[in-house]
């Protein structure tokens, strides 16, 4: 059991330390891309993509038109929306090609990713810096004891219930009305 409590305290620890060295103005940046948005489109892969499909949902509880690059009942992407990428190299091949699609359509592109040199800032309108090591080790980013990315992972789901959390202060929406944007088919 004292392996698990260490490991707890690793992690958050970690968590706590990333989450406070991000910038507040970027994420500034990117709340009033969400708001703005018609629709807001999300793309990333592996276990980056679990994390954005949290906040997609989320944030679809708050009200914003989501939607999943690649899911059946994707709308087009058009100059009045915005699709937020998730990258932490900001060099994985499928997102790179979808922001240059959605660029072509005039659409607004936010980077969430750890690095700022990454082939997407040719992309992105908005970029939010999650300051952790990534699978290129560059310098000047918060190292973790967990395996491969798991703390841009992570700090990527956090992140988005951040921005949730933001909103719902703003907007000063009543938590228990969410209740009725809940999935009740389950």
């Amino acid at each position: 059991m004292n392996q698990y409590l260490e490991s707890v305290d690793e992690i958050t620890k970690e968590l706590t330390t990333t989450l406070q060295s991000i910038n507040k103005e970027e994420v500034t940046l990117l709340l009033n891309e969400i708001s703005k948005a018609d629709k807001v489109f999300f793309v990333g892969v592996g276990r980056v993509l679990l994390s954005l499909k949290s906040v997609a949902k989320r944030l679809a509880h708050l009200g914003v038109n989501t939607y999943i690059v690649g899911q059946i009942t994707e709308p087009a992407i058009t100059e009045k929306d915005l699709l937020i990428v998730g990258s932490g190299s900001g060099e994985t091949a499928f997102p790179l090609i979808i922001a240059k699609k959605a660029k072509q359509h005039n659409a607004r592109v936010a980077h969430i990713g750890a690095n700022p040199e990454s082939s997407m800032r040719e992309f992105a309108d908005v970029f939010v810096r999650i300051p952790v090591t990534t699978k290129l080790n560059k310098p000047n980013e918060i190292p973790s004891v967990q395996p491969m990315t798991s703390l841009f992972e992570q700090s990527l789901l956090l992140l988005g219930d951040t921005l949730a959390l933001i909103m719902i202060k703003e907007q000063q929406i009543n938590m228990k009305n969410l209740w009725e944007f809940h999935a009740n088919l389950e």
